[in-house]
């Protein structure tokens, strides 16, 4: 009987327990703030809120597996920020494929569709890299795993339509993504996206540079590469001052005469990914009889004699590493140059990246994904710069394609964009990406010459600034 009681009591006290406990549960209202909404994300964390006018901004921490195969292997902190602007809003998807910006920016779709915006830094760009770093987690499906997981983390908050996007290995990175996870975006705008299709051949190339622009501003700029090399000697003591100077070294590419030939065969290259047409004029017009210090500062000025030191390799170890495994990277030719000026040719990837960190090339993974392009693209945007070296391999659409399209556009570099496009081209793609997005007008739907971005031009959000360097 003392028993029957003793019982009887512990199950009302229990009782009483889960009645009390589920009324406080009750009681605390869903998070509002979005701050608070973001960090009740598991495995998110902040590290700073930086204020903007009609946006909040958050520096993020999202913890992720080092390995999406084998999630219990350990996991590593990703770097994202967030850009809210409300969640009945659509959100943008970006990601440049290198470090993330902590600065408050707005990609060419967040202004169009007038949006969200969340950015994501690739993985193994520190600080978003494991410890220890196991490099074969580098892959392009790890990446676009990472981006999936932000994705389902995100969209409980986020529950309008997403676009992807992103400039250059940004680009390549969203048709990555889409290619392994296609059912997330509702949409992809990829912008100057190099589609390296067959590592080993590259004539493509060599046409894009034997007819780009016009001859006479192909003459200035191949006549100072040419002269770059003949002067070797003198412009290489140079070098070797400035590098003491600036304790730069030379251990991962291999000396310091390879970092010179690597910097001047990169020249002709960099004037078009960066310069245009109209820039011809800055180009010594006649290189034989030019000084010394004009043919370092053009080469300098385009190239930039710091990048193949140690110190200016370090921060793009990862995407060399991924070039020389996965991407594949250009070569090209110099038949404006005699051979005895080229000691090296155009480096591989190998050249690049530390000696202790093992690569090797694995063929197929873009063979896999320019065949998923042209077979089943379905909402994707591809721009492309006509005198960006990088356009020279480019994706392109087949048959099984649907509302898809591929824009060139006129003149323009590796920052070609939507608002760069003809008129009829400009007014189509936004169209689309609001479309896509969810958010277009009948009068739009109607007629997509009605389509103007959603947001108004904010020059600090909106400018875009090149990032001096020749890599995609």
């Amino acid at each position: 009987m003392r028993k029957a009681l003793r019982w009887l009591l512990a199950l009302t006290v229990l009782i009483g327990t889960l009645s009390t406990a589920g009324a406080a549960t009750a009681a605390q209202p869903e998070a509002t703030d979005i701050k608070d909404r973001l960090l009740s994300i598991p495995g998110m964390s902040l590290i700073e809120e930086k204020p903007y006018p009609g946006y909040r901004f958050f520096v993020l921490n999202y913890a992720q597996p080092v390995d999406h195969r084998k999630p219990s292997k350990g996991t590593f902190q990703q770097r994202i920020t967030v850009l809210h602007k409300d969640v009945s809003r659509p959100t943008v998807f970006y990601t440049g494929g290198y470090n993330v910006s902590t600065t408050p920016s707005r990609r060419e779709p967040t202004q169009i569709v007038d949006g969200n915006q969340v950015s994501m830094e690739y993985r193994f760009f520190t600080p978003s890299r494991p410890s220890p770093a196991d490099w074969t987690k580098l892959d392009i499906w790890q990446a676009a795993s990472d981006q999936h997981r932000i994705f389902t983390a995100l969209k409980r908050i986020y529950s309008k339509n997403w676009i992807s996007t992103g400039g250059s290995k940004g680009g390549m990175t969203a048709t990555y993504y889409e290619r392994f996870y296609p059912r997330d975006m509702d949409g992809v705008v990829a912008y100057v996206a190099p589609n390296d299709v067959v590592n080993d051949e590259d004539k493509a190339y060599d046409r894009f540079f034997a007819g780009v622009g016009t001859k006479e501003c192909r003459d200035r700029l191949n006549g100072v590469q040419r002269e770059a090399l003949v002067r070797r000697e003198p412009l290489e003591q140079r070098y070797q001052a400035y590098a003491a100077e600036n304790g730069y070294t030379f251990d991962t590419v291999g000396s310091l005469d390879k970092a010179y030939e690597a910097t001047v065969l990169d020249y002709v290259w960099g004037f078009w990914q960066y310069s245009l047409l109209s820039d011809c004029g800055t180009i010594p017009a006649d290189a034989k009889n030019a000084t010394d210090e004009e043919i370092w500062n053009s080469i300098d000025t385009i190239a930039g004699f710091s990048f193949y030191t140690d110190q200016g390799l370090e921060p793009y170890t990862p995407y060399y590493y991924q070039a020389g495994t996965q991407l594949g990277a250009p070569t090209i030719v110099f038949p404006h140059i005699e051979k005895k000026y080229v000691r090296y040719g155009y480096l591989p990837p190998r050249y690049f990246v530390p000696r202790s960190i093992p690569m090797k090339f694995r063929e197929g993974a873009m063979e896999d994904v320019d065949s998923w392009v042209r077979h089943n693209a379905r909402h994707m945007l591809f721009v492309y710069g006509e005198n960006d070296p990088w356009g020279a391999e480019r994706f392109r659409l087949g048959k099984g394609a649907h509302d898809s399209y591929v824009f060139t556009a006129p003149g323009a570099n590796h920052g070609a964009n939507v608002a760069g496009l003809r008129a009829e081209q400009k007014a189509l793609a936004t169209a689309k990406i609001l479309r896509w997005a969810g958010v277009a007008s009948t009068a739009v739907a109607a007629d997509p010459a009605a389509a103007k971005p959603l947001a108004t031009y904010d020059a600090r959000l909106d400018k875009r600034g090149a990032e001096r360097t020749l890599r995609p």
